[in-house]
């Protein structure tokens, strides 16, 4: 399957879907339908029929989906039906946050090691969380063939970061600097702009 020939929206729906067959198999439910299923999703069912058909065929008409099958299938497509190692770089009081955040685990990404320029400086992190030196980060991440990373350092060091993930070997950055990055077109970059989110809500405030 060439990944690069689907639609990153695809992809990202494709998570919605997945949480949204996690509840219904915690439901007891063994069968849905699509109109149920994009329901749950926030999504249309010509959508969600568009999204499913770019990994092959599911579902029987009148029947609907297996949610076990297609939860497997789906997790299967994202990589996630096995640990996904992470590396998190820059641990102040947002990388702080996110170590604290159990829902990476949950669903399979696992932060293997995390990286700051201050190794020593004192963070409200888990105890069983070891901050190592930047400059160890390239080789760690050549060792433990790591391939995505979490970016939570200011926006001034983001780039210069970027490029040493880069050279590392990332093809995947979760980017929390509030900075556009320039990679190569081979690495996917997600950003978070969480000012950017409040502000797009502001509108709706009356």
């Amino acid at each position: 399957m060439n990944k690069i020939e689907i639609p990153r929206k695809s992809i990202y729906r494709l998570s919605l879907y997945s949480r949204a067959l996690a509840k219904l198999r915690e439901n007891a439910v063994e069968t849905v339908s699509s109109r149920a299923l994009s329901k749950a999703a926030g999504v249309k069912p010509a959508q969600l029929r568009k999204d499913l058909a770019h990994f092959g065929q599911f579902g029987t008409r009148g029947l609907g989906y297996s949610v076990a099958g297609l939860s497997k299938a789906i997790t299967e497509v994202l990589g996630t039906n096995s640990f996904q190692p992470v590396i998190l770089v820059g641990v102040g009081n947002l990388g702080a946050a996110l170590l604290r955040y159990g829902g990476f685990n949950r669903e399979g990404f696992e932060i293997r090691a995390t990286f700051d320029i201050d190794p020593q400086r004192s963070r409200r992190i888990p105890d069983d969380v070891e901050v190592l030196s930047y400059g160890k980060m390239i080789g760690y991440m050549r060792k433990h063939m790591v391939k995505m990373a979490i970016l939570a350092v200011p926006a001034n060091v983001a780039q210069s970061v970027a490029n040493d993930l880069v050279e590392g070997g990332v093809q995947a950055i979760l980017n929390f600097s509030a900075t556009v990055l320039e990679v190569p077109d081979e690495v996917v970059v997600n950003s978070v702009d969480l000012a950017l989110e409040l502000e797009s809500l502001s509108y709706f405030v009356r």
